[in-house]
């Protein structure tokens, strides 16, 4: 049975090095599959553990020049190292700063200008700037190139044309571009880190709603406790305003909870004695003694962030042709690098007119540079104005913002596939019971026929022995009319039919219409009730039909509000039911449903679906999970409505943790909204890199700003996805 885990990986900067760990992880004998997010610095490897062995897996991704872990500090020591880094630059490359502006503004002539500025590029380039190097050079010793080599070839050309300077050789001094260039590269490596850990706030933000402590009964006595020592058994106390510490059951007290974290759900739920509450949520009102069911990582809320974790290590399929392209991007940039500096080298005079011409409204660009000094400007622009981390981020960061805003709305996206396929989808099949009704029946018409008008409590008297849900859904809707019940002798069931007994030595039997029941004006009773999508009950006293009852599963109250909102978005909705036509037919009118299936068993669902999809048309199943499993399987994006604390629905693409119709629609229009920011940031990363390659090697673009615009591309992409937290659902 195939495994998956999530690692960190130790190295890897930009979307070339998440493609070489990617190849290697899947090189691997037994691994089935691995996804590499360059946005959270982690691998999620899906492997036969029979058949691979994860020592390998780590050795052969050292091999390449990176590394794997199970530590979870990754992005934080990324954070800080590009921060000290960033630091320690900020005091050499002011100084630059300041005597390049002043001699540009007035003109002036500093002593040893060339010198001072080949001292610091020094320092910024190979001494702060080692570890880029490193990577860099590293990869290339693997055979693998990466982002960092371009930075890593165009910073030594720019400092080497200082010495050559220096040397009396016939170039331009453009060594103190080499230290702006390294200087811009680990600003954008520091912000790029900083958004990136914005972006990952989703689970952060899971893990800091859990209680840090814990007020549980010992000898009678309250004692506070870590919530990480509570043990299966404990009874927590828990007052008004104070989070539950870990998932239990109520034993004593009643309140009302807030299950938003969980739900999403605003309003505050009532519970009682015998009820479970979610670790994490919050107890609104009343003092509760709770016993603790779950501990440790089978909590819900463990299970969510190890399911959000595994949401966000997903792959959408258009990453597939990203992988594709950032495979050939780097080797791609050298090659235009290189022949950018021959067209300038070789044949300086045929571009000579566009430099000529910009420079009248460009001021960096210098018509008075000679060809070789021309070759070196154009070339280190083209090299570090080319940014393969803009696509590498583009679909990560969104599906990482999107997991995360879907959680604290009670959607969880299990499957990015799903975000790209909803979109295309025709059909959103829903199963009947549960889904769309409340998936159970309840007493919703009782016509009472005679002379006493006691029907109502001789049907519950005799209903009250037996365990069918029609039975236990009449006796529940007379329990709220207070009616106490008659004794019954004799009584028996028979399956299929009903039930039976003698009160007060009269022959009483409740059993579905027949006979004698169908006709006159009982018989015109049960007929509407039936067309009405009930099931129908008759209450016989001595064979004579007396009273009829209606039980009806209720449909929940938003769906027909979430069925229009689908209908007007494109969608064409779809019923399964295993209820009769006529029932089918009921609710499908009321919910304004044209197509449904009716009297299909939990085994043919899968056949209805494959039937739509038959036809050409990409479906949605949404289901409870549990009999609707296959069905959620075979759709083309599954949703399983989950309730309560049971989140570990492996069927869905999506996992909804409540029951609400709305949540459906939510759903859809969070997948859309996130798969309309994957296909912005990959717009704008491939429109940039188009745009910005061919300006650069024209000579147009001075490396420094080059250096700076290569930076911000890469974090405009990643706040472009942070906008989706301001997504209304």
């Amino acid at each position: 049975m195939a495994k998956t885990t999530t690692v960190e990986v130790k190295g890897m900067t930009c979307a070339a090095c998440a493609l070489t760990i990617k190849k290697a992880i899947e090189n691997t004998d037994g691994v089935i599959e691995a996804n590499v997010n360059l946005a959270t610095n982690k691998a999620t490897i899906t492997f036969d553990p029979t058949a691979a062995n994860l020592d390998e897996i780590f050795k052969n991704v050292e091999k390449t020049g990176y590394g794997l872990s199970f530590e979870s500090n990754e992005e934080d020591a990324e954070l800080k190292s590009a921060k000290k880094r960033l630091i320690a630059s900020l005091f050499f490359v002011i100084p630059s700063f300041v005597m390049m502006v002043l001699m540009m503004a007035g003109n002036m002539t500093i002593p040893y200008m060339d010198y001072i500025n080949l001292a610091i590029a020094f320092v910024l380039t190979f001494v702060i700037g080692f570890p880029v190097l490193e990577r860099a050079f590293r990869a290339v010793a693997h055979g693998n190139t990466n982002m960092e080599l371009l930075i890593a070839l165009g910073t030594p050309a720019s400092f080497v044309t200082g010495i050559m300077a220096i040397s009396g050789l016939p170039i331009t001094n453009f060594s103190y571009v080499s230290g702006m260039i390294m200087f811009f590269y680990l600003l954008g490596q520091y912000l790029e880190a900083l958004a990136k850990g914005r972006a990952s706030n989703a689970i952060k933000g899971l893990v800091e709603l859990g209680a840090k402590t814990a007020r549980i009964i010992v000898d009678n006595q309250e004692v506070e406790v870590d919530v990480s020592t509570l043990d299966i058994g404990d009874i927590m106390v828990v007052r008004p305003g104070e989070k539950i510490p870990t998932d239990g059951k109520i034993i004593e007290g009643t309140t009302t909870i807030d299950e938003s974290m969980a739900t999403g759900e605003s309003i505050p739920v009532s519970k009682k004695v015998e009820d479970e509450v979610i670790g994490g949520t919050v107890n609104a009102s009343g003092l509760i003694k709770v016993e603790v069911t779950k501990v440790g990582k089978d909590t819900f809320l463990s299970q969510l962030v190890k399911l959000v974790e595994e949401a966000q290590g997903s792959k959408v399929p258009v990453q597939e042709f990203v992988d594709k392209v950032t495979a050939y991007f780097v080797p791609t940039v050298l090659l235009i690098s290189l022949a950018t500096f021959l067209f300038w080298f070789i044949f300086p005079a045929a571009g000579r007119h566009i430099i000529v011409s910009a420079a009248t409204f460009i001021p960096w660009v210098n018509p008075a540079l000679n060809r070789i000094s021309m070759a070196v400007f154009a070339a280190v622009a083209t090299l570090v104005i080319a940014c393969p981390c803009a696509l590498g981020l583009a679909t990560p960061t969104a599906l990482m913002v999107g997991s995360g805003l879907g959680a604290r709305n009670g959607i969880l996206i299990r499957n990015g596939k799903a975000i790209e396929v909803i979109k295309d989808t025709k059909n959103i099949v829903f199963d009947k019971t549960g889904t769309l009704t409340e998936g159970k029946p309840r007493l919703t018409d009782f016509v009472d026929f005679s002379s006493d008008k006691t029907g109502l409590k001789i049907i519950a008297s005799l209903e009250q022995f037996s365990n069918h849900p029609i039975a236990k859904a009449i006796v529940e809707g007379t329990k709220e009319k207070d009616i106490t019940f008659h004794d019954v002798a004799d009584f028996k069931e028979i399956p299929g039919s009903g039930v039976y007994g003698k009160i007060d030595g009269m022959e009483y039997s409740a059993t579905k219409p027949e006979g004698n029941a169908l006709i006159g004006t009982i018989g015109e009773t049960v007929e509407t009730l039936e067309k009405r999508g009930k099931t129908v009950v008759v209450l016989y006293k001595e064979a004579l039909p007396i009273a009829v009852v209606g039980v009806a599963d209720v449909i929940k109250g938003d769906a027909k509000k979430a069925i229009a909102e689908l209908k007007e978005m494109g969608f064409m909705p779809v019923m399964l039911t295993g209820d009769h036509k006529r029932t089918a037919a009921a609710v499908a009118k009321e919910l304004d449903i044209e197509e449904y299936f009716a009297e299909v068993f939990p085994k043919d669902k899968v056949e209805v679906i494959k039937s739509l999809q038959a036809k050409g048309n990409k479906v949605t199943m949404v289901g409870d999970g549990i009999n609707d499993a296959p069905a959620i399987k075979q759709a083309d994006v599954g949703i399983a409505m989950s309730s309560g604390s049971d989140i570990a629905i492996e069927a869905g693409d999506i996992v909804l943790f409540n029951r609400k119709l709305e949540s459906v629609v939510k759903a859809v229009e969070l997948s859309q909204a996130t798969f309309r920011k994957i296909k912005q940031n990959l717009f704008w990363a491939l429109f940039y890199n188009s745009i910005a390659i061919p300006i650069a090697a024209l000579g147009l673009l001075h490396p420094i700003i080059a250096e700076g615009a290569m930076a911000l591309s890469s974090i405009n992409v990643v706040t472009n996805s942070l906008r989706l937290n301001g997504v209304k659902l």
